[in-house]
């Protein structure tokens, strides 16, 4: 998984106000791996957009009508990363959970996607706009694998179907927070392993309790 994701998968939405000729999904590509690359090279601190520009082969203007600032940029970059993200059909509710766990991990453990990480969350702290794109980029659109293993597992009669529709997004949203709390605590903050064995044992934990929403 340590190759870069082309962003023609994941196109980046146009930014609202600007105009001129449409967007170049492979300069995106090559922005958005440039500044992977040299998160893992320079690290947060010395990361620049004139540095992302002069590595990705285009002008720093290019770079400023796709992204206002070096926060936005890096947002983007690792969200790319995230789409990566599948939740294949592993037979139960158990081995899907265990299974994106685990894919999860990865992920993090990946040197972009954790210097990134930290990055943006720390910059976030006190920039709101900044907090609403992580939210946007990463967070609203991982939610998919919720809504995907659930009604995978509701098909399969293992979990309830929800009547309200205000009830299951507010369950989407809470096992989320659940599922990626736990990891990111577990692989980042407290830099312990997300191994088969741990993963075993959370879904176990996770799955027993959702029965529970439907209460």
């Amino acid at each position: 998984m340590v190759s870069d994701m082309s962003s023609s998968a994941h196109p980046e939405p146009v930014r609202k106000g600007r105009t001129g000729r449409p967007r170049s999904a492979e300069t995106d590509a090559a922005i958005l791996a440039a500044t992977r690359a040299s998160l893992v090279e320079l690290g947060w601190s010395k990361l620049t957009m004139g540095e992302v520009a002069g590595r990705a082969g285009v002008a720093k203007t290019t770079l400023y009508r796709r992204w206002t600032n070096k926060n936005e940029l890096v947002v983007d970059a690792v969200a790319v990363l995230f789409d990566e993200l599948e939740l294949p059909d592993r037979g139960s509710l158990v081995a899907d959970v265990e299974g994106v766990v685990l894919q999860f991990a990865d992920l993090l453990g990946r040197p972009e996607t954790k210097t990134a990480l930290m990055g943006v969350v720390a910059e976030s702290t006190c920039d709101d706009a900044l907090r609403g794109r992580i939210r946007e980029a990463i967070v609203d659109r991982q939610k998919r694998l919720v809504v995907e293993g659930r009604k995978r597992a509701q098909d399969r009669g293992e979990l309830p179907y929800e009547a309200d529709p205000e009830t299951e997004a507010r369950n989407t949203d809470l096992i989320f927070d659940v599922v990626a709390g736990a990891v990111v605590h577990r692989a980042l903050v407290s830099a312990e392993p997300v191994d088969a064995e741990w993963a075993r044992r959370f879904t176990a934990l996770l799955v027993s309790g959702l029965g529970a929403l439907s209460v």
